[in-house]
């Protein structure tokens, strides 16, 4: 059985959205959750490849791809060096335990 290009590539952006979405829902550590936000991103930036290609604006997909790396590496970086803070000042990366807090 073979399957053409575009039918792996939007079964593979399915799956990182799905699975991006599931850990989003399910986990409580902070650090997963920011994993789990970086595989929702790149499903997101092969959307917008795929897109491009399909409409024959290459370069707007990709642009836009480089725009969706650029804006996902600042929110890793601010999202983990929130993860090391909260860490030293509450001794405890759990979403739940963290959001008692503030009662």
């Amino acid at each position: 059985m073979s399957f053409s290009i575009p039918t792996i590539i939007i079964t593979t952006v399915i799956a990182l959205l799905g699975i991006g979405f599931y850990g989003l829902l399910v986990t409580r550590n902070l650090i997963k959750v920011i994993v789990a936000l970086q595989l929702l991103v790149k499903g997101i930036m092969l959307a917008f490849v795929f897109a491009g290609r399909l409409t024959g604006n290459d370069g707007l997909g990709q642009s836009m791809a480089l725009t969706v790396i650029v804006a996902d590496t600042i929110v890793a970086v601010v999202g983990m060096a929130l993860a090391v803070q909260v860490r030293r000042h509450f001794g405890t990366l759990d979403l739940e335990a963290l959001s008692t807090l503030r009662r």
